[in-house]
């Protein structure tokens, strides 16, 4: 499924891109359980030698500083998606691991970005 941002919670704009979304019933039927929302953002991992940028998710909104999540309409639920100044991938994969019951999302199939 392709999406296209419908709005942002910083104050305005469309992003006219599409992101193709792909995520498997089991993500659909977990978010859908646990809200409707799913917010996905990158954290910055650093060390002396590198830094790695990485993914998270959760289905309720992170209670950290943000450069604003941007909405996609995901199919059946909302995805609030935070590239923190990374623009935005072409397609965003959701998995869901369930011994941990979470969802991993990779960026253009990494699990980290560039």
């Amino acid at each position: 499924m392709d999406a296209v941002a419908e709005t942002t919670e910083t104050g305005g704009g469309f992003y006219e891109e599409p992101i193709r979304i792909i995520a498997s019933d089991d993500v659909h039927t977990f978010v859908r359980q646990h809200g409707g929302r799913l917010y996905v953002w990158t954290v910055a991992h650093r060390s002396v030698r590198a830094t790695i940028t990485l993914l998270e998710t959760a289905t309720t909104c992170p209670n950290r500083p943000t450069l604003g999540f941007v909405r996609f309409g995901a199919g059946d639920f909302d995805l609030y998606l935070d590239s923190g100044g990374h623009g935005w991938p072409d397609e965003l994969v959701l998995e869901l691991k369930w011994r941990r019951q979470l969802i991993r999302a990779y960026w253009n199939n990494c699990a980290y970005l560039f």
